[in-house]
């Protein structure tokens, strides 16, 4: 029966297929035959022998199932993986594996894993950067309280919060493209790394396997490939996760009821909130995901204690890495879908928002005042006293900043009711986020086309 949420809850199938039992067994066959046809290529095979090894280097051919079968006899998956080849290759079997160490089948296969999946998050990143982009662009202009230590702080626009999300996902993309020849790297000089079992031709053999493959190629290893570009991968998809979680907590607090600024779209025709409460709509695509990033990020440590073994390589990394590697890719493609669904159907109430800033009673235009007192020729540090002054009197008494302005004399010495009011307007003090909405979504564009 399934145990792990990731078979019947969470990831899509064409990244689980990557991870899965199936996908790891047809990249190690696929890696078991580009050895031979490296061999191939320096004469050391024959070309009859490479086609009949290459007749049968499929899932089809060379079954899961079988090297199940031998496995439980052997003990050892890789040399269950090589008999059943041979089983099938019949005269030509006598030179797969040749040279090979287990974990240059392994370490080659999971390069190609992390190749293919580095593919998908290039698409996924730049679909959802894409989607914030547009969110962006859209309310580029729509005004909203900014807020710091959870108060209401001064203006600032939709556009511009999206802004921020969009830049920092534009550099989880520029990273994920310059981490990527460092991480898809394979290895193929044998057991401590010396090249021997491979001959004089040990590093063109590795070169011609690994290029072959698609696959990056280490100047130096032990048995395995350095866990350094394991720990940057993950550490990245953590780092990715946490940016998921910062941004759908954010929309998760906006959509607070007594916020209620953005929220989750809802279908009020089937959808539920709640078994008891009929009102609830709350917003659980952005919980779900943001729980899922959590263990993204818990996947960080016992990756980075999967670097330290023992001299040339020990056992201790690979259980360990059965579920750090398949489960941050499939768990971070979920989040980022999840995310792209919930931006891309975003529900902003800019009259809320409106509504919010008018709530504060002119208080988040005490900074507009202020400097515009020290424009009129008031130092600073007395203009600020003046509003400072002047604020707490408005929180105290309940009214509105500009009125307790009005009778304010340094105040009304230097300006008239209209200027005053003036200053109250919220779109009047949004300095260059416009600018800075524009410039950013077209770095993003940029990114994503490149």
């Amino acid at each position: 029966m399934p145990l792990c949420p990731l078979d019947y809850r969470y990831g899509r199938d064409s990244v689980k297929e990557i991870w899965s039992d199936e996908g790891r067994h047809a990249r190690q066959i696929e890696v078991e035959r580009a050895l031979i046809w490296a061999h191939k290529e320096l004469g050391r095979v024959t070309e009859a022998d490479y086609d009949a090894v290459a007749a049968i280097s499929n899932p089809t051919a060379v079954t899961i199932e079988r090297v199940l079968e031998i496995e439980a006899e052997t003990k050892h998956d890789i040399m269950a993986l090589t008999k059943a080849m041979a089983e099938q290759a019949g005269d030509a079997g006598w030179c797969i594996h040749l040279g090979a160490t287990s974990n240059d089948i392994v370490d080659s296969a999971v390069a190609i894993q992390i190749r293919d999946s580095v593919t998908i998050q290039h698409e996924v990143l730049c679909q959802l950067l894409t989607t914030m982009a547009n969110l962006a662009e859209r309310e580029r202009d729509t005004v909203m309280l900014g807020r710091t230590h959870g108060q209401a702080a001064v203006p600032i626009t939709f556009g511009l919060k999206v802004a921020v999300w969009v830049d920092e996902f534009r550099r989880h993309l520029l990273r994920l493209a310059q981490m990527s020849p460092r991480v898809c790297v394979g290895k193929f000089l044998g057991a401590v790394g010396t090249g021997a079992a491979q001959g004089e031709n040990a590093r063109e053999l590795q070169a011609l396997i690994l290029t072959h493959l698609g696959l990056g190629v280490p100047l130096v290893t032990t048995q395995v490939v350095g866990r350094d570009r394991y720990i940057e991968w993950v550490s990245w998809m953590a780092n990715v996760a946490t940016s998921v979680e910062k941004v759908l907590t954010e929309v998760r607090n906006l959509q607070r009821t007594e916020i209620a600024e953005v929220a989750e779209a809802f279908d009020v025709e089937k959808q539920v909130g709640s078994s008891t409460m009929a009102h609830k709509r709350n917003p659980i695509t952005a919980e779900n995901a943001c729980g899922l990033a959590r263990i993204v990020r818990s996947m960080v440590m016992p990756t980075w204690e999967n670097a330290i073994l023992w001299h040339e390589r020990d056992l201790a990394n690979s259980s360990a890495e059965r579920f750090t590697l398949s489960h941050s890719v499939v768990l971070l493609d979920d989040v980022l879908v999840k995310t792209d669904q919930v931006l891309g159907k975003l529900v902003v109430d800019a009259p809320r928002m409106l509504a919010n800033i008018e709530s504060q009673n002119g208080l988040v235009m005490a900074e507009k005042v202020m400097i515009a007192l020290v424009d009129k020729g008031m130092p600073r540090d007395e203009a600020h006293e003046v509003l400072r002054s002047a604020s707490m009197e408005a929180l105290a008494s309940g009214t509105h900043l500009e009125d307790i302005c009005a009778r304010t004399p340094a105040i009304t010495a230097l300006f008239d009711g209209d200027e005053l009011h003036g200053l109250f307007d919220p779109a009047s003090h949004l300095g260059v986020s416009g600018e800075l909405v524009d410039e950013t979504v077209a770095l993003a564009r940029q990114a994503i086309g490149e």
